[in-house]
């Protein structure tokens, strides 16, 4: 029998990573010509299966299947097809494979999906290219700031809504709205951690989105001085002052995680080798961002407090001064038991009992559910971890997740 949730699977994941900027691993940067292109490729299959596509003003794609009962909420299914810089093959990608597999089910068997099934294509996930987070979904929902449109992308240093534009979008079309009306959203995903892979499970549920605070472009300054001239008493040494700090935090996220908090704390870049850095001087500067984590909204407000503190007391102590920069931040999401539960059930038809677990990356559901849609993720088994080149991820896995779905809203016994 024709396994089309399986050649959908391959089919699709294929046709998306042939399309990246030179390796390793794959790059489409949010709002280039490359993401677009990616966007196509979804575009042309869902056409050849029958649904209707559609863009928004944010350049979003939405592929609806029509269901028996048209006014009840649709089920949108969905991920993001943008990669952070040489990336893996399956964050976001697996996602929008599942969900075109999903909607490549109910029309091979003939059979109605219960409401609307809409694949959902969203843009600028990674916010690597921008500093704003889920900029497609929010998009989407009309919930973007106009400062947003002022972001700069990384790598071009054009604004996000010049880049929007430049894909066929339309930023003041955004701001006005109204955004789409409360639905439902599922997205399915790598897991972007060891959980599942060491358990040797092919998938779970997903029942809150970790928030984040983050100080992307923060700064140390210190003293130039000559390395073997100055004293150790007087220095003022960034490279130092940023070990103090790291050892601190380290501690201090120690310490929530004994008392039963939830937290995450990552320095995820550190720059001392700028131009006026050598051998022999004492590094008077360092760059450096810092990412925490948690489930918890009040957590966060703890951890920032706490940091604060940290980098005022490593400051009076190596004699050197915090530059921080903007904050940015983005907020937990405790997702839909009643979404959760009936996944659940059609993967418990089918033999099987996924965990429930949390998600310490952020995701678009996230903003889904913040705009008081009902929401919920699926997590698929994946090594080697995530936005590097070695993601890995059986396909097989991601098609048993998709077969769980179709016997929640559709067959019971999930059949292709």
């Amino acid at each position: 029998m024709k396994d089309v949730i399986a050649e959908t699977i391959d089919a699709i994941l294929s046709e998306v990573n042939a399309i990246s900027l030179p390796g390793p691993g794959y790059t489409r940067p949010s709002y280039s010509p490359l993401e677009s292109e990616a966007h196509r490729v979804i575009e042309r299959r869902a056409g050849a299966l029958g649904l209707t596509v559609s863009r928004d003003a944010g350049m979003n794609l939405f592929a609806r299947l029509p269901g028996r009962d048209r006014t009840a909420p649709a089920l949108f299914v969905g991920s993001h097809l943008d990669t952070v810089p040489m990336g893996g093959a399956y964050d976001g990608a697996a996602g929008v494979a599942g969900a075109m597999a999903l909607a490549a089910a109910f029309v091979e068997r003939g059979e109605t999906p219960p409401v609307d099934l809409v694949v959902t294509v969203t843009r600028a996930e990674e916010s690597t290219w921008f500093p704003v987070s889920y900029i497609g979904s929010r998009a989407a929902l009309a919930r973007l700031k106009p400062e947003e449109f002022e972001a700069r992308r990384s790598d071009t240093g054009r604004t996000l809504a010049e880049h929007m534009r430049d894909e066929g979008g339309d930023p003041e079309a955004v701001l006005r709205g109204p955004g789409l009306p409360p639905a439902q959203f599922v997205e399915i995903h790598i897991e972007q951690g060891p959980i599942l892979d060491t358990a040797g499970e092919p998938f779970a549920v997903v029942e809150a989105i970790r928030g984040g605070v983050r100080y992307r472009n923060a700064q140390i300054h210190g003293v130039w001085a000559h390395s073997g001239g100055a004293p150790r008493k007087g220095r003022a040494d960034a490279v130092f002052a940023f070990a103090d700090l790291v050892t601190a935090m380290d501690r201090i996220w120690g310490g929530e995680l004994s008392s039963g908090r939830d937290l995450a704390v990552t320095f995820g870049r550190v720059d001392a080798a700028s131009g006026e850095h050598a051998f022999a001087k004492v590094p008077g500067e360092l760059g450096f961002c810092v990412d925490m984590r948690s489930t918890d909204d009040a957590e966060l407000d703890r951890a920032l407090s706490l940091f604060h503190e940290a980098c005022e007391t490593v400051a009076r102590a190596r004699g050197v001064r915090f530059d921080l920069g903007t904050l940015s931040r983005s907020r937990p999401a405790v997702l839909s038991e009643g979404l959760i539960g009936r996944i659940a059930d059609g993967a418990a038809r089918l033999g099987m009992g996924p965990r429930r677990m949390v998600s310490g990356g952020g995701h678009d559901t996230a903003a889904f559910r913040q705009a008081g849609w009902e929401a919920m993720m699926v997590f698929i088994r994946n090594w080697d971890g995530s936005h590097n080149p070695r993601e890995g991820m059986n396909p097989a896995d991601l098609a048993e997740a998709v077969r769980s779905l179709a016997a929640s809203w559709g067959d019971p016994q999930g059949r292709a």
